[in-house]
């Protein structure tokens, strides 16, 4: 579950009416959200708030670190607010369905140190793909 109102009222982050509807659709457990997704929420929550607005607050909530622009191929963004909780996502290569996921073991180490070409690594990403439930 995510905590991004609360990271963000940490953060002295202005909570206008509508960046707080935003957040309030973006907070919790939930399926990964496209803007226009987090827009149709926000409005029914907030009648007045304008797409434009939906947009511009999620760029600058991904631009402070609180939100994860998540991309797959030929599909709309995603937005994810567990942004300080490490984890990797798993993607229905059909609907486009994500899921946090949280294995275990360290991704680094999967890298054997002569496929590392003398990088010094920090970090790793990791997606899985395959088939939902729905779409198996």
């Amino acid at each position: 579950m995510s905590d991004l109102l609360e990271r963000l009222r940490g953060r002295g982050w202005r909570m206008t009416s509508q960046r707080r509807v935003v957040a309030q659709v973006l907070d919790g457990d939930h399926v990964h959200l496209t803007a226009d997704e987090v827009h149709a929420l926000a409005a029914w929550r907030l009648p007045e708030i304008s797409r434009a607005t939906v947009y511009n607050t999620l760029g600058e909530l991904v631009s402070i670190g609180e939100v994860i622009e998540v991309s797959t191929e030929g599909r709309a963004k995603r937005y994810d607010p567990n942004a300080h909780r490490p984890h990797q996502h798993l993607i229905c290569s059909d609907c486009g369905t994500i899921r946090d996921v949280h294995p275990t073991g360290d991704p680094l180490s999967a890298l054997p140190p002569e496929e590392r070409f003398g990088f010094t690594v920090s970090t790793a990403e990791v997606t899985y793909r395959g088939l939902c439930p729905a779409c198996g």
